[in-house]
């Protein structure tokens, strides 16, 4: 529902999405952001991982009152506790949510009421090489689908243009789909 006193739609404040594109327009620095996360190991396959503090818009952010925390788990028949998501199921929820905020913000800055919005989600791995039982077969996923269902305002030529815009932009689809060089050290 559009909001016009505030110009928000769906939720996103437009005026002040707008204001971020052209200070960042202005100043590429403004950015450039680094998260962080910190795993910490429990119990079996159970482990926790604090996210809090990062930097962005050419400062350290430390807004946030209390961090976030996320606990992960394997389920059972992978001999976990199943307390908690698997790293693989994360993958899709991080996903999920990369797309949905992509297409919600998009949405919102040309104009379309979202009714409502799911991305349904699938990954298929092969745990042959997890397992140490094969080299030949890739530990991650062989291939994930995502079935959006979207009731919009808009239609059916701008759904479909809007999609081919947030598959282009979502940073986490960027992720899984072109390689991120990744640096682990062991202390």
């Amino acid at each position: 529902m559009k909001d016009i006193a505030h110009n928000k739609l769906n939720g996103v404040d437009v005026d002040m999405m707008v204001k971020t594109i052209d200070t960042v327009k202005k100043d590429a620095q403004v950015a450039i952001f680094k998260f962080r996360a910190k795993t910490k190991w429990m119990q079996g396959g159970r482990c926790k991982t604090e996210i809090k503090d990062f930097y962005g818009a050419k400062e350290e952010n430390k807004s946030r009152k209390k961090a976030f925390i996320i606990e992960g788990d394997e389920p059972l028949v992978l001999l976990g506790s199943d307390q908690a998501p698997n790293a693989v199921e994360m993958i899709l929820h991080a996903l999920g949510s990369c797309l949905t905020v992509g297409f919600v913000y998009n949405a919102s800055a040309i104009g379309i009421n979202i009714n409502s919005l799911a991305m349904n989600m699938e990954g298929e791995l092969d745990l042959h090489s997890f397992l140490g039982i094969s080299d030949y077969v890739r530990p991650g996923y062989k291939s994930i689908s995502v079935r959006v269902e979207a009731d919009t305002d808009g239609s059916e030529e701008q759904i479909h243009e809007l999609m081919s815009h947030v598959k282009r932009t979502s940073p986490v689809l960027d992720m899984l789909t072109n390689p991120v060089q990744v640096d682990i050290e062991l202390n």
